[in-house]
This record gives structure tokens, C-alpha cells and sequence, in this order.
């Protein structure tokens, strides 16, 4: 198992792990198959030092991966970032999700990270579970936000404070 940036020769495979979320309609809010070409400029957004994205491999296939976005897009959120980690269905309930989101937490302090947030459907209870796990909390609850396939559904918003878990540590 290996934990690397991705390059954009696995944009095909990160792509079509998101679309084998879109079925299941608990992970994602798009509701039909995307593109690789209109994830290229996300893509091409993504920065190594500041918001990457990881590929999770397992004997050299891609499995998963993990991204950091920029929260809100305004300067003074920039300590803030919105992760977002989606696993291949044959590889679900392996471990993956856990490893990528421990090297997430562990690496925020070096990209200027003090905070993680994730936005979850609340009837996702497999990654509402995962993240509690890993110290997040529930920070915002967006009720009937979302219409899939005619249901409406709620929205969690979770948070981790890096910093002040980082500085515990120390003290």
C-alpha cells in the first residue's frame, strides 16, 4: 500500500472511482457520471505544498484517493480546507479511508493547515462513523439541502480543529 501524489496520468482512475459513488447516491450530490475532461481544471488546481491530492495504491492500483479543497475561496479561510476521500468499491471496508485520513490530519500542520472540514449526507452513516472516529465533530446541520432522486436530504457539516489537537499533543 502506497500513499502518493496523484499525477494527472490517474485522473481516468480518480475519475472513475468518483462515478462508482454516484449510484449509491450517499457520497457525492452528482447525480449522472462525470468527466475526465471537466476534472481537469479541479485537477490542475490541486497544489502538492498546499491543497493536494493523494492516490491510495494497492499492488500498483489505484484504490482511492483523498483531496483538500479550499474552504469558501476568500483569503481569510486559508487555514481552512474541505477533505473529501472516496475508496473503489472493491476495495470498501479495507482500511484505506482510515490510512488516507490519518496522513491527512498528520500533514495538515505543513500545509498550513489549522482546520479540516468535510461535508457528509447524514444518512452516510459509514463516513459520519469514520470521521468521528478521527475526532471530528459535527459543526453544521443543513436540513433537506439536497434533492436525490425526489428525497430530500440533509447535510452535516464535520470539523477538526488541527491545531488545537496538534498543540495538545505537545503540552
Amino acid at each position: 500500500m502506497t500513499i502518493r501524489h496523484a499525477t494527472e496520468t490517474d485522473l481516468p482512475a480518480i475519475v472513475a472511482i468518483y462515478n462508482s459513488a454516484i449510484p449509491s447516491r450517499m457520497a457525492t450530490a452528482d447525480l449522472e457520471p462525470i468527466s475526465v475532461e471537466s476534472r481537469l481544471s479541479w485537477f490542475q488546481a490541486r497544489s502538492p505544498s498546499q491543497r493536494p491530492l493523494w492516490v491510495i495504491e494497492v499492488d500498483g492500483v489505484i484504490a482511492g484517493w483523498l483531496s483538500f479543497q479550499s474552504f469558501y475561496g476568500r483569503p481569510a479561510y486559508n487555514t481552512t480546507a474541505e477533505i473529501s476521500i472516496y475508496i473503489a468499491p472493491q476495495f470498501h471496508r479495507c482500511g484505506l479511508a482510515r490510512q488516507l485520513l490519518v496522513q491527512a490530519i498528520s500533514e495538515s500542520p505543513s500545509l498550513g493547515l489549522n482546520t479540516l472540514l468535510c461535508f457528509i449526507f447524514a444518512h452516510n452513516q459509514p463516513s459520519l462513523n469514520l470521521f468521528e472516529t478521527f475526532g471530528f465533530q459535527p459543526w453544521g446541520h443543513l436540513p433537506k439541502v439536497a434533492e436525490i432522486d425526489n428525497v430530500e436530504r440533509d447535510l452535516v457539516i464535520m470539523g477538526l480543529r488541527i491545531i488545537d489537537r496538534y498543540c495538545d499533543r505537545l503540552n
